[in-house]
């Protein structure tokens, strides 16, 4: 498949990177030509130099022949007129834009059949939200995300010595996890994952993986004593876009203050917020966090632009009291150097992101994924069709299906109900499947298996 990626930012680094291992002809485009050096340096891709949105650049990156376009440049303008120009050249392969700016989103016309001609609009700061506002109400877990419309989750926990979990073969969790449609469909032990049957024995620190139906999850915490309190004090570091948006959902159901630096930044989003008491300061000022009652706060959530700030005031605030911290990491890399410092989950805006995009690049008829553990594995929600390619799953039980050993199946989707999956169970056309990809290269089995008619 030819993708061409308008932008080398992080996001647009984390897609090529993503893509450019399973066989891609990838093109990045972007006018920071050190950008492009490293890039070259570390995947096997063509790139251009030159502005996005201009025609001869476009046509030299080979928009013509493309069949999938990516603007994902820092600029939303650049992306949307980037599309626009795609769109009256040439025969429209489909284009994916990255669109940050509340004030295009809430005009939903923009980007309908008379607006703006781009197939799939993502916004990273909504889908960051999204993903903090889901570790607010489940506190105990690392991470949640939903399939088949909220029909299944699946989310994660950490071990912790003398734990429910701790030194437990997955097959006797059956008495606490009644019921085939709750399943552990991975453990990854320092980074590593695990080979999944009933004799893996789980260890302090793992970061244990299950699918469940949306209704259960509430219960399966509970059996793992993993369902804590309700997070009702909220303090987040930045007001940003993710900031403000996290606030506006949060105000009405939770104590809510913001700190902000910026000054006529604080001042704006304290015009556009109700209920939330708006702090101009510093987030790592020790004084402050004092003055604002750190040490009976529920949660401090750290989401500014700068890495640095939000891992110090993090950490400053756990060793000041706070009962939880949520650390937001654009660089994934710096997630080591959370070990020690008492921040209990890092939130990964480009791996929240990646998932959003590649559901739309997956070659079979693929509903939802979501790119997990640095970006190393993925969970893949499939939809089943029959077809006269013998790779088509439709009619065959699961025993007969040659998936790898690193693809676990989590849950399945009948008519909207979930239904438990066993190994004589028969798929059906119309099916979807949620499974657990150990490596992202093994994707290529799914996407065989679950071709579009």
């Amino acid at each position: 498949m030819k993708i061409l990626i308008l932008g080398a930012g992080v996001t647009g680094s984390s897609v090529a990177g993503a893509l450019a291992s399973e066989e891609n002809d990838i093109v990045v485009v972007d006018f920071r030509t050190e950008l492009l050096d490293a890039l070259k340096e570390r995947f096997d891709i063509a790139t251009v130099a030159g502005n996005a949105a201009h025609p001869r650049v476009l046509e030299q990156a080979g928009a013509r022949t493309a069949d999938i376009i990516i603007a994902v440049t820092d600029s939303d303008e650049t992306n949307m007129l980037a599309c626009v120009i795609i769109n009256t050249l040439y025969s429209r392969p489909k284009t994916i834009a990255r669109v940050r700016a509340v004030d295009y989103l809430k005009n939903p016309r923009l980007f309908g059949p008379e607006g703006i001609p781009v197939d799939i609009v993502i916004s990273p700061e909504q889908i960051v939200m999204e993903a903090i506002r889901n570790l607010i109400e489940f506190p105990g877990v690392q991470h949640i995300s939903d399939f088949a419309d909220g029909l299944v989750r699946l989310f994660s926990v950490k071990v912790v010595a003398d734990g429910i979990l701790t030194g437990k073969e997955i097959k006797t969790l059956k008495e606490r996890l009644v019921g085939g449609k709750i399943r552990v469909v991975a453990i990854f032990r320092q980074g590593i994952p695990l080979i999944v049957n009933g004799e893996a024995v789980i260890e302090t620190g793992d970061e244990v993986f299950f699918v469940a139906p949306r209704e259960e999850v509430r219960r399966v915490l509970k059996a793992l004593n993993k369902l804590e309190e309700p997070l009702k004090r909220i303090i987040i570091a930045g007001g940003g876009h993710v900031g403000k948006r996290l606030a506006l959902a949060l105000e009405k159901d939770h104590q809510v203050k913001i700190i902000e630096k910026e000054p006529r930044r604080a001042q704006k989003i304290a015009n556009d917020l109700d209920h939330t008491v708006v702090l101009l300061g510093d987030c790592a000022d020790e004084a402050l966090l004092l003055d604002e009652s750190i040490d009976s706060t529920d949660l401090f959530c750290a989401i500014t632009e700068n890495d640095g700030v939000n891992i110090v005031s993090a950490s400053l605030a756990k060793s000041l009291g706070a009962r939880k911290a949520i650390c937001l990491l654009n660089h994934v890399s710096y997630s080591k150097l959370l070990l020690g410092t008492g921040i209990d989950v890092a939130v990964l805006p480009n791996q929240e992101t990646l998932g959003s995009i590649l559901k739309h690049v997956r070659r079979g008829d693929v509903a939802q994924v979501s790119s997990l553990c640095g970006g190393t594995a993925e969970a893949i929600e499939a939809i089943a069709h029959q077809s006269v390619d013998l790779n088509s799953v439709v009619g065959r039980r699961v025993d007969e299906i040659s998936f790898p050993e690193g693809i676990v199946m989590g849950a399945l989707i009948r008519n909207k109900q979930v239904i438990c999956i066993h190994c004589d169970t028969v798929f059906e056309e119309g099916d979807h499947v949620v499974m657990f990809v150990m490596d992202k290269k093994l994707v290529v089995n799914i996407e065989k298996k679950f071709q579009p008619l």
